[in-house]
C-alpha cells in the first residue's frame, strides 16, 4: 500500500516575512520557499515505516502553482518513490485542501496518510482534522510516536497533549499529523538530489478530481505586530507597583 504525505510550500522559516504594501497578505515574491518543516517530519516518519518494511512505497503530495513540484522533488530526494501534484493557482484554504487529499487517498487507497500538524504560515492545524473527517478516518493529532502492530491493521500513536502523552490505538486507515518531537529529518544526499529529478510526478487538476476550491473566507487585512516599546528599570517595588497600578492598569 502506498504511504501519502502532504507536503506544501511556505516561506522558508528563516526568511524575514514582509506584509504587502496594500495589506493584503505577505510578500511572496523574490522571497526563499521550502517545504513546512512539520511536512518534513511527516516525509521522514513514512520513509521510517518504509525503511522497517511496513509501507511499501512513499507518495509526496502537494497542491498549488507549479513551483510546487520543487518542494515534490525535494521530498524525493530525501527518500519519497514518485509525486502527485495538483496544479492551482488560486489561493487554497484548509477545507479545500483536505477535500483535494480526500480525493488523493480514494484513488491510492493507503493505510495511513501523513500530514504536517500545522504550516508555519498560517498556522491553521485544520486539514488534518477535516481529511479525516471527510474520509471517515480515525485520526491522531500532534503525534510524538507512531508504531504498528502486527499484521499492520492498527497504528499505536503516542500525542503530545496539554496534560502530558496520550497513547491512541487506530484501526486502519487513518490519518497522522505530525508534531516536532517526532523525528529528526534526514538530510537530501546530492546523489538521491539527482535521483529525484526522474522520478514520476503525476500533475492533476481540480477539476479533474471534481473539487471546488474557490476560497470560503475572505481576509481582511494583514498587518506586522506593533512594535514593543523599550522597558525601563525602575529602583523600587514601590514605583513597580504603582506603574503597573496607573500607567499598566494591571493592578
Amino acid at each position: 500500500m502506498p504511504t501519502p504525505i502532504a507536503v506544501k510550500r511556505v516561506i522558508d522559516y528563516n526568511a524575514r516575512v514582509r506584509v504587502k504594501a496594500d495589506k493584503s497578505g505577505v510578500e511572496t515574491a523574490n522571497v526563499k520557499m521550502s517545504m513546512n518543516p512539520f511536512c518534513e517530519i511527516a516525509v521522514e516518519e513514512a520513509l521510517r515505516l518504509k525503511g522497517k518494511k511496513l509501507a511499501e512505497e512513499v507518495v509526496a503530495v502537494s497542491l498549488g502553482p507549479k513551483a510546487c513540484q520543487d518542494q515534490i522533488r525535494t521530498a524525493m530526494a530525501m527518500g519519497a518513490d514518485r509525486g502527485i501534484h495538483v496544479l492551482t493557482d488560486t489561493e487554497l484554504q484548509p477545507l479545500a485542501v483536505a477535500k483535494l487529499l480526500a480525493k488523493i487517498a480514494e484513488r491510492e487507497t493507503p493505510d495511513m496518510f501523513l500530514l504536517g500538524k500545522q504550516a508555519i504560515d498560517d498556522d491553521c492545524n485544520q486539514t488534518g482534522q477535516m481529511l479525516a473527517a471527510l474520509l471517515s478516518w480515525p485520526q491522531a493529532t500532534f503525534a510524538s510516536k507512531v508504531e504498528m502492530e502486527a499484521g499492520n491493521k492498527r497504528a499505536v500513536v503516542t500525542r503530545e497533549v496539554d496534560g502530558g502523552l496520550e497513547t491512541l490505538r487506530l484501526r486502519l486507515p487513518a490519518v497522522v499529523t505530525t508534531d516536532l518531537r517526532l523525528n529528526e529529518p534526514r538530510y537530501a544526499t546530492l546523489p538521491n538530489i539527482m535521483k529525484a529529478k526522474k522520478k514520476p510526478i503525476d500533475q492533476l487538476t481540480p477539476e479533474e478530481l471534481g473539487v471546488d476550491v474557490a476560497p470560503r473566507l475572505q481576509t481582511v487585512k494583514v498587518e506586522e505586530p506593533p512594535k514593543r516599546k523599550g522597558g525601563i528599570i525602575v529602583k523600587s517595588v514601590e514605583e513597580l507597583v504603582d506603574k503597573l497600578r496607573n500607567e499598566a492598569k494591571v493592578l
